[in-house]
């Protein structure tokens, strides 16, 4: 398959060797795989796909957004064939609109959030950082394009703190700009996802945070949907099929999410 160059996408070219050991599909021929990945998720699939890519010959070319960017890349026509998204709603919604395939959609993670400071000792167990506004301010990422940001809308409204902290609320497009807003200190406190937490401690081992209660806000379910334009790719089937294998669900486990 040609790369295509798309005025509106960001595609971060990744090479390796793909993923032969299921199904009896050694015997497929190396394919070119495209996949649009929510930005919270850059991290582990980094590291699946290369697991992927070392059991078959397949190219797989990623690109990172936030859920709702991607989606929209999608329907207009962006060469995806596979889509891991951070909510079950898009997936859902292009399965409704004859964009992806029905019956291939499933819940591949489970994320949780943490609202994390760079400094140490800033935020305290229990986030009451947060109603005493000694800070100036507070990255999320951005609530109708990025499920982090609507489960960090949902803690703030369940805290009473939605409005009151609108003048110190720093928005970002996706899942990764509120960490880097706040990893470089440009925001003293951020809603982060628990895996950029835990690379966060891994970079750093300075900082604070409060685990938020998962009773906070709804589930993160993360959902993975085969793409119409991958339907009779067998790169893109075998991808799906990877990640729901125990290796993969294992490794996803690892780096900050529960797993169904």
């Amino acid at each position: 398959m040609k790369t295509i160059n798309w005025r509106f996408l960001s595609i971060k070219p990744i090479y390796g060797l793909g993923i032969a050991f299921l199904l009896s599909i050694a015997s497929v021929s190396a394919d070119e795989l495209h996949i649009a990945v929510a930005a919270n998720f850059t991290k582990p699939v980094k590291q699946l796909k290369q697991l992927f890519m070392e059991r078959t010959g397949h190219r797989v070319i990623v690109s990172f957004g936030s859920t709702g960017q991607l989606y929209a890349q999608i329907k207009h026509g962006a060469p995806f064939e596979v889509f891991l998204a951070a909510d079950m709603k898009r997936p859902k919604q292009l399965i409704r609109e004859g964009n992806a395939v029905a019956g291939s959609l499933f819940t591949y993670a489970i994320g949780k959030l943490v609202l994390w400071s760079a400094r140490t000792g800033f935020v305290d167990s229990n986030g009451k950082i947060l109603s005493s506004g000694k800070f100036q301010y507070l990255a999320i990422a951005h609530p109708k394009m990025a499920p982090y940001g609507t489960a960090a809308k949902q803690v703030l409204d369940k805290l009473g703190l939605w409005q009151t902290l609108q003048g110190k609320i720093v928005r970002g497009n996706n899942a990764n700009q509120a960490y880097q807003f706040t990893a470089t200190g440009n925001a003293e406190l951020g809603f982060i996802a628990f895996s950029h937490y835990q690379e966060a401690i891994q970079k750093n081992s300075r900082g604070s945070h409060w685990q938020v209660p998962a009773t906070f806000y709804d589930p993160i379910q993360q959902g993975a949907v085969l793409l119409k334009t991958g339907e009779n790719q067998p790169a893109a089937k075998a991808f799906i099929t990877f990640l729901r294998s125990a290796s993969a669900q294992q490794m996803i486990k690892e780096l900050g999410y529960a797993v169904p």
